[in-house]
């Protein structure tokens, strides 16, 4: 019953703006860090940003000023703000959840199904 259930993505113009959202189900974070994840056709698939249990955050320097990570305890649900995006930015993201802050993919054991977010230049 455990499940991350992502959503936002969507078709967006280059400069723009997306906020995906992962929501659990089944489960509460606790002391999971959440990260974000995302890969392009041909690539593999790299880590983006993550916050730890107490809202500590990390990012790849590719989005550094341009994304922010956030979590409301409340609803249990994670969020990318994705801002001036870039089509570069093209991929799918998925959320996923470790027990250490980290940003190596290996670290994360439950993951979101991916939303699609397409960046038109």
């Amino acid at each position: 019953q455990v499940q991350l259930v992502e959503s936002g993505g969507g078709l967006v113009q280059a400069g723009g703006s997306l906020r995906l959202s992962c929501a659990a189900s089944g489960r509460t974070f606790g002391l999971y860090t959440m990260g974000w994840f995302r890969q392009a056709p041909g690539k593999e698939r790299e880590f983006v940003a993550a916050i730890s249990w107490n809202g500590d955050t990390r990012y790849v320097d590719s989005v550094k000023g341009r994304f922010t990570v956030s979590r409301d305890r409340a609803k249990n649900t994670v969020y990318l703000q994705m801002n001036s995006l870039k089509h570069e930015d093209t991929a799918v993201y998925y959320c996923a959840a470790a027990a250490t802050f980290d940003y190596r993919t290996e670290k994360y054991q439950l993951w979101g199904q991916g939303t699609q977010v397409t960046v038109s230049s």
